[in-house]
């Protein structure tokens, strides 16, 4: 029988997350909350006062259920004031009246091959010439030209221009970085040129971020003056300290391919690895079962995930997991942690009131579910072998000394790797239908991956940081004996060398794994929300049947199973007849998709193929969103099953397809002498083409509607969009609206 007594937290954590939740879904229509909040909160005191005079179990109950609600109401309330954007002196009350604006850099900077991208936060715009307090996050870009400084965090800038809004996702399916950035109260975007702005000062929000950031700087200069190999040097700095910027594109596919990703993440796995070996190293101390024992643990344990945290520059996801561990900590010395669960409920719920925006924060959902589903799974998939005894009940005492060791030896091995898979089936468990939903795929080597990438590359942390103690250590004694500095520096030699072997071994494994068994990764799945909480309801409902033994649950799982089952059939069955044109909104590009039910054609109208990079960011996320089991690509029209006809001897820059009745014309040069008409739905006009709104009207009707495709410059649309307005032609601009998309047998275009 399940006791709630038992969970109080946990309750109440629930509760919090469903007023979070609340608020995403419906947070406009709702009113101010603080007030309701408050009359909640006045209510359980008043009933929780008479429950303390005169105890009576049915008004206990009330109150209980009362302060579940004020909770909820509490998720909700914290959303509201956390919102930015409700803000009346936020960005988007002064919109493009803009004329300059004062930021500061609030966080890290990503390099990327042209440009240095980070968010600052502004203090203060100034509109009509007058300066004004504001507030707002900004995601910038600035080019990578020659003497550009990197941005710094805490730099001060004075900004010329009024940035833009988020942009929406431009194509089908593809990933929603506007809703991303809303999250971190980010609400604009702004591509900076150098001579648009000037740093002024400096000014870090957070002092002690800044030196967190600084010190993790150093530390990886470290990694960079021993670790010789470009690959391992990058990897090594993502594995200790959380910085990935040089770790190229095709190592992180293979740690995605193989379900390792996780690893280059400084999170949980380097957290308890630190908690694990101060714990191992104080168990070897005497008293290891008193209160001071208990208490020296605990602050060594604070003192020493805390030190890490400040170390790898306070990165959201190891303060996240510094946070989860200091509460089992605390718990653990104050004797208070028989229940698991409560202990990370209360974490949950300290970071939820800090932070609502945490639940929508993918590694907040996976590390806590992980934990979760390990602390509940891995000791039952554990019990269903005795590995230990098994090898242990082989020895018999007639066997030489060497056979019985060779059998004890075995059992600790093969007991630590039935432990091992045990806990990697565990996370994988409560984390599979979020991997589904954000990741669209499953990798089956996740087993073997994790059996073996695991321990290595955590005995490759161990060795990490102690190459940058000792660096300290050498470092420091090289200032008292200046004449034995190169002597001492063999040391660090000697470590880096182990540690890059290490890296360079843990390397391997990952890309031999994916030679091995290319086909073990299940990608291009797609899985809306609805159908993610329907796989996490079959989990649940099978862990209760397997736990209560009560066919209701099995029932259940089985009703839910074919729920999902069905939702898959009725959105195949309605993609089925679903006929479409779309004009992707790719940058500098030309690329029209034709799609027929589940099989597609992806036409480059330009003579270069598409990128690897366009194809799995542009294209490849609507694919995964319909499904599709027919995908072809082709380079300009050859080989595409799409009739396109160019009349080179009238109009040379006129190029007709027709498909499925819809006729598309591909305008890329002057129309002018041309008399003969053509029926066209779409004019998609190409590399600023020369054309004339009466040119336009002779050759094509003004039924048509004009595209300007991605080719196409702001300057050029701007132009053309102010001769064509105003004589009443239908226009899209895909790379401000979006892709167009028009659906056969449709009489408008749909666009997203």
């Amino acid at each position: 029988m399940f006791h709630w007594a038992s969970y109080a937290f946990v309750r109440l954590t629930l509760a919090l997350m469903a007023g979070i939740l609340t608020y995403l879904y419906v947070g406009e229509q709702l009113p101010t909350l603080v007030w309701p909040l408050a009359a909640l909160v006045g209510l359980f005191l008043i009933i929780q006062a008479r429950v303390w005079r005169h105890p009576d179990p049915a008004v206990a109950d009330k109150a209980g259920l009362l302060a579940l609600a004020a909770v909820y109401v509490a998720g909700a309330a914290f959303m509201q004031q956390a919102t930015e954007s409700r803000r009346p002196d936020h960005l988007y009350r002064f919109g493009a009246d803009i004329e300059f604006y004062r930021a500061v850099v609030d966080d890290y900077t990503v390099v990327r091959p042209a440009t240095y991208a980070t968010t600052v936060r502004v203090s203060a715009v100034r509109v009509g010439g007058k300066w004004q307090p504001a507030v707002g996050g900004i995601r910038v870009s600035v080019p990578r030209d020659s003497g550009v400084a990197a941005p710094q965090y805490g730099d001060v800038w004075l900004v010329r221009g009024a940035p833009a809004p988020s942009k929406a996702p431009l194509n089908p399916g593809e990933f929603d970085y506007r809703r991303y950035l809303q999250y971190h109260q980010v609400y604009h975007q702004q591509f900076i040129h150098p001579d648009q702005y000037q740093r002024i000062g400096i000014a870090p929000p957070s002092v002690l971020k800044a030196a967190a950031m600084r010190a993790a700087r150093v530390l990886d200069g470290v990694f960079r003056q021993y670790v010789h190999a470009k690959r391992e040097y990058a990897l090594a700095s993502a594995l200790v300290l959380g910085i990935k910027d040089d770790v190229d594109q095709q190592t992180r596919q293979a740690y995605a391919n193989t379900g390792t990703t996780h690893i280059m993440a400084v999170s949980g796995l380097q957290v308890g690895l630190l908690f694990g070996a101060v714990s191992w190293l104080l168990g070897w101390l005497p008293g290891r079962r008193g209160p001071l024992f208990r208490l020296l643990t605990a602050l060594l344990g604070l003192a020493v995930i805390w030190s890490y945290a400040f170390l790898t520059g306070l990165s959201a996801s190891v303060l996240r997991a510094a946070v989860m561990f200091t509460f089992i900590i605390v718990a653990r010395a104050s004797q208070r942690q028989a229940n698991m669960f409560n202990t990370l409920a209360v974490a949950a719920f300290c970071l939820l009131c800090y932070d609502p925006y945490l639940l929508c924060d993918v590694g907040f959902q996976l590390s806590f579910l992980a934990v979760i589903s390990i602390v509940y799974l891995q000791p039952r998939i554990a019990g269903w072998f005795d590995v230990k005894n098994y090898f242990l009940e082989k020895q018999r005492p007639w066997q030489p000394n060497l056979v019985q060791m060779l059998w004890k030896g075995s059992s600790n091995f093969l007991d630590g790797v039935w432990q091992a898979t045990a806990l990697s089936l565990a996370a994988q468990v409560a984390t599979f239908p979020l991997g589904l939903f954000y990741f669209h795929q499953f990798p089956l080597s996740f087993l073997l991956s994790n059996l073996v990438a695991v321990p290595i590359s955590s005995i490759a942390v161990y060795v990490g940081l102690g190459l940058l103690a000792l660096k300290g250590v050498v470092a420091g004694l090289a200032l008292l004996l200046p004449d034995l500095a190169a002597l001492l520096n063999y040391g660090p030699i000697a470590v880096a060398w182990v540690f890059e072997k290490l890296i360079w071994l843990f390397n391997e494994y990952i890309f031999w794994i994916g030679r091995t068994m290319p086909g073990a990764l299940i990608s291009e799945i797609h899985v809306t929300a609805p159908q993610a909480w329907l796989v996490f309801g079959i989990i649940l409902a099978l862990l209760a049947f397997f736990q209560l033994k009560k066919l209701a649950w099995l029932g259940l799982a089985c009703l839910l199973t074919g729920i999902f089952a069905g939702s898959r059939v009725w959105a195949a069955h309605r993609l089925a007849p679903d006929e479409r044109l779309i004009v992707y909104s790719i940058p500098r590009r030309s690329v029209l998709g034709f799609w027929q039910g589940a099989a597609a054609h992806i036409v480059s109208v330009d003579s270069l193929p598409l990128t690897e990079t366009e194809r799995t960011y542009r294209i490849v996320p609507g694919i995964i969103q319909r499904e599709a089991r027919s995908v072809r690509y082709h380079t300009r029209w050859r080989e595409s099953p799409v009739p396109a006809t160019p009349d080179i001897a009238a109009r040379p820059g006129l190029v007709l397809a027709v498909w499925r009745g819809v006729r598309v014309a591909l305008v890329s040069g002057p129309l002018a002498g041309a008399h003969q008409p053509v029926a066209a739905h779409v004019v998609v006009l190409r590399r600023n083409a020369r054309v004339w709104p009466e040119d336009l009207a002779a050759v094509f009707g003004r039924g048509a509607i004009i595209v300007f495709d991605s080719s196409c410059k702001s300057w050029y649309v701007e132009s053309m969009r102010e001769k064509l307005q105003p004589t009443g032609w239908q226009l899209h601009d895909v790379a401000m609206q979006g892709a167009f998309v028009w659906q056969v047998g449709a009489t408008d275009a749909l666009n997203r």
